[in-house]
């Protein structure tokens, strides 16, 4: 876990004191649509993606207190039409994978709607505007959403896609038999 969260610690530590002698400056750390909802299968994202949002939140906080004219932001993006899913390792996922690593990337890509171009802007808008926290995509705000109107009630719905995710792949596998 360490792996994940040591460099952003380092990297703002490292950079954090020229901003603030430049008087002006922005960071941006990216975590996930995963740092706010935990979803079956991607624990240790979900940590560090979780580790991402709880730094970027407190070194805001500390930096408003300061009355710094340095700010964060952090970024949580959903589907982003990008290579991500293709080119991710995953690791045996057991009885309760959502498919293949070949479906889970079909489906990735159907669900993915914006563009890394929207994802930029939205960024860019979100640091003018000294945003706290921008989402990424319409999915993104949509189960921010369901997360903030049912903290832990939004976890049912994840449990029955990857249930009805399981008896798909029953199906598929019996009727190759």
């Amino acid at each position: 876990m360490s792996g994940f969260i040591r460099p952003l610690q380092y990297g703002t530590k490292a950079f954090l004191p020229y901003l603030k002698q430049s008087g002006d400056g922005h960071v941006i750390n990216i975590s996930s649509i995963f740092g706010i909802i935990g979803v079956p299968t991607q624990s240790a994202y979900n940590a560090a993606k979780f580790a991402v949002r709880g730094f970027t939140e407190s070194l805001r906080e500390e930096l408003d207190i300061e009355r710094s004219r340095v700010s964060a932001t952090c970024v949580h993006p959903g589907g982003v039409k990008t290579n991500i899913a293709r080119n991710s390792r995953m690791g045996d996922m057991g009885n309760i994978a959502p498919g293949s690593k070949e479906e889970i990337t079909e489906l990735f890509d159907r669900i993915a709607r914006s563009t890394p171009e929207q994802a930029a802007n939205a960024i860019l808008h979100a640091v003018r505007k000294n945003r706290r926290r921008v989402l990424i995509g319409n999915d993104a705000t949509i189960l921010d959403a369901g997360q903030r109107l049912m903290p832990a009630g939004y976890q049912r719905p994840l449990e029955a896609f990857f249930r009805m995710r399981q008896g798909r792949q029953k199906m598929s596998s019996q009727s190759s038999q």
